[in-house]
Formats: structure tokens, C-alpha cells, sequence
């Protein structure tokens, strides 16, 4: 039995909180054909659960709210719930793709199962199939995420344990009595850890001031965004779209024009966010896209820990901006400024500080403080994936596609993600309000282009994934 962190938690009641939201974290793996039998495919994935406990544990809430979520063994677990099989009708392209996954993403997983499904999809072009991954946000970041694959399909010859027999299912009263110890523990584990700061001081004082020059330096960054529609209510149907990229395509920018890869990817998004305002009638302004970029806090070796480990950056995308090397140079410059006066340490410390604070105490006040937030306008998550082939069942995987959830009134996310020689931009949008999403994914398109050109003089070979023309609720 296992506490949920307090991030963890945020994710679980962000589904609480607005019945639209679904806070899974997804992908697309894309196989070479022809497809395992489902069967087949099943006893691959159930021998290599015992790889991860968590995907054989479900979610209990603790009574009266006395303390965090909690992770326990669930005694009914049946894989067959988990591994779903759906056909395109042949042959599917990326648009058919899209709207399958857009259906399958906004569904909120069975809260009384453990929180994941894998869906094997046949009919593909080209003789291909897929696996759609979809995985609770409070399971896994997009660090972890990235590891299963490697965990599920890049293991072999890798001795797997015997999967340990489930443990009971605690009863309520239980759950409530270790939580309530768990409080009346809190006190003294905060005073022992503000007795190991204090033997520790050089340290201690570097973090401290790490974390008021962070919080000084995001002062600006949460200051509300200039109005558009980018952003406002959602509803709980999605839009897909990805653009593909060449990894070759990126490096020459970085290579020509300086900066690294997630400076000219989010300066790509920037040209795209552009594009999108302009063509709505709508003139883009300085801080009219802030984005939340996450950050991961994991060290060398902690890839397979399966719960939640970021902080995040708020970038403003300098959408006000028509020169793509100017987009890029700001971006680059804004970044490296946030880096350098530590504002991803913010989220570090209230982390941490979060960990000492009673549970319902910072439960009632998420409930009863929340209000609609401006800061936020877009999500883009950055996530280095495998730079070899992976295979399944002896299939080579040809690429992956990410998906980002959006919640509150974020109406567009991106995820990049790169696998061998290439990265893929995925583009979740609402359904109702962000029709144009195919414009985003163009201005993405265009906006590699614009780079590559002005890095090398040479146009780039990136190519768009169709975006969803309708997707039925």
C-alpha cells in the first residue's frame, strides 16, 4: 500500500474537480505488420508486468479524506479488462488514426481498476498496426512513460520474476487508521527534516536562495496572459493531429543557428501559435501564449520510478514576433534565464514543502482556493525517447506518436517526442472550440521549414500528420 505524492494527488483530483477532464498521459506506437494475435500479444504484456507493480494496482481513496490516495494490490485483476483490440477500416491513415485516438483519450479510465489500457489497432496502411498507450497521469510523468517502452518491448533475454501473489485489499477502517498515524507522524518528520537542513547549512542556503531567485524570476511569468481564444472552457471530446520532423532537421537548426533542441522545437510551436491567432482574425501580442514546460527532477538511474518527478518553466512563446530566428533567439534567451535564476527550483521546494503539510489541510485549500487560472496558456512537454529500434513480438516499431491531456481552460497541448532519427509533434486539442487544429499543425510544419532555411538555406523535409476533419462524440 502505497501514498500517492501531493503531485500525484493534484492529478487525481484535477478529474475530481471538472467532469470534462480525463488526465491521461497516451502514445501511438506505430509496428511494421503483420500483427500479433491478441492472445498472443496478451501473454507478452502479462509476462512482463512483474516489471511494474503499479499496473496490477488500483486506486483507493482514503475515508473522509484524512490522508492521500493510496495504491493497493488489486485481487481482481484481469489483463483481458486492460488489453483492448479495435480495426480501421483498411487501409487507415493518419486521419482515421487520429479520431480513434482522440475517442480513445477522452474516455476517463475505470477508477476501480488499476488506471491503464493498451489498445492494438489493425487496418493500417502499409500493412501496419498500432498500440495505443494510455496511462493515468498519477501513475507515470513522460520520463516514466518512456521507459515502459523499453521495459515492454526492449527486454530480451532479460530474466523476468514470477509476479508475487496479491495482497489483500485493506479495509476502509484500515486505510483510515494508517493514515491518521501518518499524521500524528508529520510533526516530527518536518522537525527532522529542518534539523538535517540545519546540519547542512552551506547547502541549505544555496537552495534557499536558488529558490527566492526562482520565485523572483517567476513573479513576471504568472502574471495573466493577454486574452485570446486560445483559451477558456472546455468540453470532454478531443481533437489529434502530429506533425513529423526530421531529428537531422532540428540538429541543423541547433547546428546553424545556435541554441538546443528544445529552444527550436518550442520556437517551431511558436511560429505555429502564430499562425493559429493570425488566422482567427486575432493579433498576436507579447505574453498572449505562455507555456507550462515541465522539467524533469529525476537523476541518472531513477527512469524506472513510476510516479510523478517535474517541476516546470512558464516560457512565454513570443507569438508577437514574424522573423523565425528572432522567435528562436528569444525563446533561447528567455529559457536559459529562467535556468540560470533556478525557476524550475521553485517547484522543487513547494514539493517538498508539500510533503509536511496534512493532507487534508492542502486538500481543502486546493478545494476551496481554486479559481479560473490565466497564466497557462498551452502545456509543451519535451520527452528524449529510445535513439535505437525497438521491437515487439519481433515487429520493429516504426515510430511513436505522444498525446498530452488538457485541462482547466487550456484548449491546446503539445507533446514532442523523439524515437530514433525522428520527433513527432502531438497536438491534443478541445473539440468544440479548436476546429483549426490542422492550421497549428501546418504552422508547426512551416515554422521547421522557416528555421531550417534560414540555418542551412535549404527547405525542410518535415511532414504533417492529417488532422482530425470531425471526430464523433
Amino acid at each position: 500500500m502505497d501514498r500517492l505524492s501531493p503531485l500525484d494527488a493534484e492529478f487525481v483530483e484535477a478529474e475530481e474537480e471538472d467532469r470534462h477532464v480525463s488526465m491521461a498521459i497516451g502514445s501511438i506506437a506505430v509496428f511494421e505488420g503483420p500483427a500479433p494475435a491478441y492472445e498472443e500479444f496478451v501473454d507478452m504484456i502479462g509476462s512482463r508486468i512483474p516489471l511494474v507493480p503499479r499496473y496490477r494496482q488500483k486506486l483507493r481513496t482514503v475515508p473522509l479524506r484524512i490522508g492521500p490516495p493510496v495504491w493497493v494490490d488489486d485481487p481482481h485483476f484481469d489483463i483481458h479488462f486492460h488489453i483492448r483490440q479495435t480495426a480501421l477500416p483498411e487501409p487507415g491513415g493518419d486521419q482515421e488514426l487520429a479520431q480513434l485516438v482522440a475517442r480513445v483519450m477522452a474516455q476517463r479510465l475505470d477508477r476501480d481498476r488499476p488506471l491503464w489500457e493498451d489498445w492494438m489497432v489493425t487496418g493500417l496502411a502499409e500493412h501496419h498496426w498500432a498500440l495505443i498507450s494510455k496511462v493515468h497521469h498519477s501513475m507515470v510523468d513522460g520520463v516514466s512513460g518512456t521507459d515502459l517502452y523499453r521495459v515492454v518491448f526492449d527486454a530480451a533475454g532479460e530474466e523476468i520474476p514470477s509476479p508475487p501473489p496479491a495482497r489483500r485489499e485493506p479495509l476502509a477502517l484500515e486505510l483510515a487508521a494508517r493514515a491518521a498515524g501518518d499524521l500524528l507522524l508529520l510533526p516530527g518528520r518536518a522537525a527532522g527534516a529542518a534539523l538535517a537542513r540545519l546540519g547542512q547549512p552551506a547547502p541549505s542556503f544555496r537552495q534557499i536562495m536558488g529558490t527566492a531567485k526562482g520565485m523572483w524570476a517567476l513573479t513576471p511569468s504568472v502574471r495573466p496572459a493577454r486574452r485570446s481564444s486560445l483559451t477558456g472552457p472546455i468540453g470532454q471530446q478531443r481533437r489529434f493531429s502530429w506533425v513529423r520532423v526530421p531529428l537531422d532537421d532540428v540538429r541543423a537548426i541547433k547546428a546553424g543557428l545556435g541554441g538546443t533542441v528544445n529552444d527550436a522545437v518550442l520556437a517551431a510551436i511558436t511560429a505555429g501559435f502564430r499562425s493559429l491567432l493570425i488566422s482567427r482574425g486575432e493579433k498576436p501580442h507579447a505574453h498572449m501564449v505562455p507555456s507550462l514546460v515541465p522539467v524533469s527532477l529525476r537523476a541518472p538511474g531513477q527512469e524506472n520510478i513510476y510516479e510523478n518527478r517535474v517541476s516546470a518553466l512558464i516560457v512565454p512563446l513570443p507569438v508577437h514576433l514574424s522573423d523565425p530566428v528572432e522567435q528562436l533567439t528569444a525563446v533561447r534567451t528567455k529559457v536559459e534565464a529562467l535556468k540560470r535564476r533556478q525557476e524550475a527550483a521553485v517547484g522543487q521546494a513547494f514539493a517538498e514543502l508539500a510533503s509536511y503539510v496534512p493532507y487534508p489541510i492542502a486538500s481543502l485549500t486546493r478545494l476551496g482556493f481554486r479559481f479560473p487560472q490565466r497564466d497557462i496558456v498551452t502545456v509543451t512537454t519535451n520527452v528524449p525517447g529510445p535513439r535505437q529500434t525497438l521491437f515487439c513480438l519481433g515487429r520493429p516499431l516504426v515510430e511513436i506518436i505522444p498525446y498530452v491531456p488538457i485541462a482547466s481552460s487550456v484548449r491546446i497541448g503539445v507533446a514532442i517526442f523523439s524515437y530514433c532519427d525522428q520527433i513527432i509533434f502531438g497536438i491534443t486539442g478541445d473539440y468544440e472550440t479548436t476546429p483549426d487544429l490542422d492550421v497549428l499543425a501546418q504552422g508547426i510544419t512551416d515554422g521547421v521549414a522557416a528555421l531550417l532555411k534560414a540555418a542551412t538555406g535549404s527547405s525542410s523535409s518535415s511532414r504533417r500528420g492529417e488532422a482530425p476533419a470531425s471526430v464523433t462524440p
